[in-house]
């Protein structure tokens, strides 16, 4: 009888919990993109499987409520479905795939291949939501990481561990860039988040932009413009979570998402079918409250751990730099690479602009020497165009200027140091030798008041 006594003694000390009972709901309205729902017990974030016809089922996510009103947003198409179709939770919660069974593969905003090789040799199913990092015991950026591309080297180095926007408009060749740093890096593994792009655009990255030698050590998540919002917002979240655990392995990863305006714009429709009011531009408060949660999940592990270096493509409407989202993601990351429509347009590839252009952790990182290079050459790029206008009408006389008359001498072999072939690989001590070689070289030494070759002088003469 004591041990009996004992027995159930123990059993009494374990906190007794009530099973969350399951519930069943059905659907009163449909508002554009946005189920609601009554019946159900559900918490935000939960996940809800809808009834759209012909026995089929349509994964949702809860958005939102008001009062005993559920909000519901499709993962998938909703053809089909009718009023009072029901509705169920979820059993367990939503896991994603990892491992590096997903290298060389291409798959949706739920973790499905797209790429027709079978199933996923997943190693682990993990929370989509990744553990926060305390920001005291991350390791700093001290590193620098070799993208394999010219003027990033050698102008805009980059940490590793560092977070960067890629700031563009349409067709000035963001995703040609984002190629030749996947294959060039000398990160160990990649992976790539195409949020929101034409899907004809999703098969000409990978066959092109990345190829094969790039593709064998990514991960790439496609979610195309016609999916849902959730689903791209899903994306975005599921490239972030396996670079995420790559680190988390001890892993250097490149983390490479185009585009983070497109992430903005899937949050901004959710925010508004729920009935969030715009705030800027037609932006919903949570779009912002969205984007650093979103970006401060990259970035350097523990010390001792692995690093996420992310470039986030950022859509400039028009080229305006001014552009909310723009204007948020640059205040959130650690620098900003511009490319102009203008070098664009003129056959200069890639476009960057280095005036407009800063890496906010290369002093850091690089010694002073490199540092005073990179200083050097901007100067007397930003020297050469503030006069263009003058030098192009042959305003300038040779010999006025000293630094502007070495900028004009210096120019041609600028451009070329700036240009890079697609199949032209660029190590990152080979581009800081070749900018030592070009600011060392001496300035001319014209006549005086000798005007620039191939223009007139203003006062006459030939």
């Amino acid at each position: 009888m004591t041990r009996l006594a004992g027995r159930i003694s123990r059993y009494l000390d374990i906190p007794y919990q009530s099973p969350r009972p399951s519930t069943e709901g059905q659907i009163t309205r449909l508002i554009g993109l946005t189920l609601e729902a009554v019946g159900l017990r559900v918490a935000l974030g939960d996940y809800c499987l809808v009834e759209v016809g012909g026995g089929q089922q349509a994964e949702a996510e809860v958005v939102g409520f008001a009062g005993d009103r559920i909000y519901l947003m499709p993962l998938h198409s909703i053809d089909g479905l009718s009023p009072g179709a029901r509705v169920t939770p979820k059993v367990g919660a939503s896991l994603v795939p990892v491992g590096p069974g997903l290298l060389g593969r291409v798959i949706d905003g739920i973790g499905r291949p797209l790429d027709g090789k079978g199933a996923l040799d997943a190693e682990d199913m993990v929370p989509l939501a990744g553990e926060t990092i305390n920001p005291l015991k991350r390791h700093p950026i001290e590193k620098t990481l070799d993208v394999g591309v010219r003027a990033i080297n050698g102008l805009l180095t980059v940490g590793r561990g560092q977070r960067l926007g890629l700031f563009a408009g349409s067709g000035v060749g963001k995703s040609v860039l984002l190629g030749m740093m996947t294959r060039y890096t000398e990160a160990e593994i990649t992976v790539v988040g195409l949020i929101g792009e034409r899907g004809r655009e999703v098969r000409e990255f990978i066959d092109h932009s990345l190829g094969s030698e790039g593709m064998a050590r990514s991960v790439v998540v496609a979610s195309p413009a016609d999916d849902s919002p959730l689903m791209r917002l899903r994306a975005a979240q599921l490239a972030t979570r396996i670079a995420e655990y790559f680190r988390a392995q001890g892993k250097n990863v490149l983390l490479l998402m185009d585009s983070l305006t497109r992430y903005a714009q899937a949050q901004r429709e959710i925010a508004l079918a729920v009935g969030e009011p715009p705030a800027t531009k037609g932006y919903p408060p949570s779009v912002f409250a969205k984007l650093p949660k979103l970006v401060e999940r990259a970035g350097n592990g523990e010390t001792g751990g692995g690093s996420v270096t992310a470039f986030y493509t950022v859509l400039t409407e028009g080229d305006d730099q001014q552009d909310p989202v723009a204007d948020s993601a640059r205040a959130i990351l650690d620098g900003h690479v511009v490319l102009s429509r203008d070098l664009a347009e003129r056959g200069h590839y890639p476009a960057i602009d280095i005036e407009a252009s800063i890496s906010r952790a290369m002093p850091q990182i690089v010694d002073p020497a490199h540092l005073q290079l990179a200083m050097q050459m901007k100067r007397i790029w930003a020297r050469y165009h503030q006069n263009e206008d003058l030098i192009a009408v042959g305003a300038y006389a040779r010999g006025s200027d000293a630094e502007t008359d070495r900028a004009i001498d210096l120019m041609p072999v600028l451009r070329a140091y700036l240009q890079q072939g697609m199949q032209e690989p660029m190590p990152m001590q080979r581009s800081i030798q070749e900018l030592a070689v070009i600011m060392q070289t001496p300035p001319a030494q014209p006549k005086p008041n000798q005007p620039v070759a191939g223009v007139r002088r203003v006062g006459g003469g030939a």
